[in-house]
């Protein structure tokens, strides 16, 4: 046999794990940064920190009113000839609502103002729905009230407590008389209800609340319930002659209840922070 081969470069072990490796070039790093010094900042006052944990409804909700948390539901009803100015139209379309309250409005079209109001209630007296509602809103077919008119008459009633309030508006024609009859207080001292118009410069001026004998119902915000414990009629308009009385009567709808229900205790108020134009469909003048 020949003599054997030797194998050169050929291992017959595995290299060392541990063997020394090699290490890749060092990256060249950038210059070191300049040292950057930072100011702490101060310290905010405890009381500071927490004027604002609540958040912006916490602290707002001190401004509303409490009237806007109870039962606000309202049937708006406006009796009605025909045609509507379209400046009524747009005040009725801008009236604000009470939050996450229920609204209806209703028209009563072609009767008589007072019918048309006695009608409406027995209607919506014996709804299975509606005569769960708390409030009534009469808004005439010539009055314009202001967008906030339901919100503040809402507050209003509430204030006093009253059975009805309205806003002030005033008479046509050229003598203008405001719509809030009679002082309260001397039909208390002596029993005589009188509807003589109302002083009302220094209210007006200082949007007060006035109570009254009397009120129109052109923006009046009414208790439901007012209507059960004042038996019907309720709305008449009387102008006809009483011989055994010594002679004519006049008399429109809203004061004829409004004697009917004050004779009963009940109470009325005009809120001034409510003004209500008065327009006269024909000319277009707002009273």
């Amino acid at each position: 046999m020949g003599a054997p081969v030797t194998l050169h470069g050929l291992h017959t072990v595995d290299p060392r794990v541990d063997a020394p490796q090699a290490r890749p070039p060092l990256a060249l790093l950038p210059s070191p940064l300049p040292a950057r010094v930072v100011t702490p900042s101060p310290m905010l006052d405890v009381s500071r920190a927490t004027e604002s944990l609540h958040g912006l409804g916490f602290e707002r909700i001190h401004t509303i009113p409490g009237s806007s948390y109870k039962d606000c539901s309202t049937v708006i009803v406006t009796p009605t000839r025909g045609l509507i100015h379209h400046r009524v139209v747009a005040a009725w379309q801008s009236l604000i609502a009470p939050m996450n309250q229920k609204r209806a409005f209703l028209f009563v079209a072609g009767d008589e103002v007072g019918h048309a109001y006695n009608n409406f209630l027995q209607q919506v007296l014996a709804h299975p729905e509606l005569s769960t509602w708390k409030y009534v809103l009469t808004l005439e077919d010539d009055n314009i009230p202001p967008p906030d008119a339901h919100i503040r008459l809402l507050e209003a009633i509430e204030r006093g407590p009253f059975d009805a309030v309205g806003g002030v508006y005033f008479t046509k024609g050229d003598v203008n008389m405001p719509q809030c009859y009679g002082d309260p207080e001397l039909f208390r001292q002596s029993g005589v209800m009188d509807f003589r118009p109302r002083d009302v410069a220094a209210a007006l001026q200082r949007g007060q609340i006035c109570e009254c004998n009397g009120i129109a119902m052109g923006c009046t915000l009414w208790r439901m319930d007012l209507f059960r414990q004042v038996p019907p009629p309720w709305f008449v308009t009387v102008a006809d002659w009483f011989p055994e009385q010594g002679g004519a009567a006049a008399m429109t709808q809203d004061l004829y209840f409004c004697k009917k229900a004050r004779e009963a205790g009940k109470r009325f108020a005009v809120d001034f922070r409510v003004k209500v134009g008065h327009i006269d469909p024909g000319t277009g003048i707002v009273y």
